[in-house]
């Protein structure tokens, strides 16, 4: 059984840090890099074939249409930090009104998605996936501009990488991140209304 429980995860992403399990053992680490990834809001575009998919509703977006569903087909991975522990705590926080998920459909099916946590005016974006080609960055689009709606300051990518990189994520001090999320804290932001 888990150390680990809600209040000690929403206090761990209220300083700066949050938990990834080891693909080897499942053991649960801490991580605060000295470089943060984030996503700035406002700055935010999606390229001219994105905007086309998204102008032509390709996809139906829903909020928490499935959570499990979908922080369970994020962990599918060979290499993957998303354990079977870390999918019970976050589906604790999101009976908490803390976690939230994106789906996006093509008719009734929930064909690709990602979810994060929620405080304040921050959204902590924890992982994606797609089944369909463009699913998850379609989701991510829409996931923008509900926070850009909802007043929302900070979306935190945690670590960089090429596809978030690709979606526009840029890296900031660790002490530029803190600031930035404690502003964010003191925000009354509402993901779902």
């Amino acid at each position: 059984m888990s150390y680990i429980t809600t209040e000690i995860l929403l206090k761990a992403y209220r300083e700066g840090f949050f938990p990834m399990a080891s693909s080897l053992n499942g053991r649960i680490y801490w991580h605060s890099p000295q470089e943060r990834a984030i996503f700035p809001i406002g700055k935010i575009v999606p390229s001219h074939s994105m905007k086309k998919i998204l102008r032509q509703k390709t996809f139906s977006f829903t909020l928490d249409g499935d959570f499990n569903y979908v922080i369970s087909k994020c962990s599918e991975r060979s290499d993957t930090w998303i354990s079977p522990e870390i999918i019970a705590l976050y589906n604790q926080l999101h009976a908490l009104g803390k976690a939230h998920s994106i789906e996006a459909r093509l008719g009734n099916d929930i064909v690709g998605g990602l979810y994060g946590v929620t405080l304040g005016g921050a959204f902590f974006g924890e992982s994606m996936y797609n089944d369909v080609s463009n699913a998850a960055k379609a989701a991510f689009y829409f996931l923008v501009e509900h926070l850009k709606q909802k007043k929302f300051i900070l979306l935190d990518s945690q670590f960089i990488n090429p596809f978030t990189e690709q979606l526009g994520a840029i890296e900031i001090p660790r002490g530029e991140y803190l600031d930035l999320l404690s502003i964010a804290l003191a925000l009354d932001c509402n993901f779902i209304d």
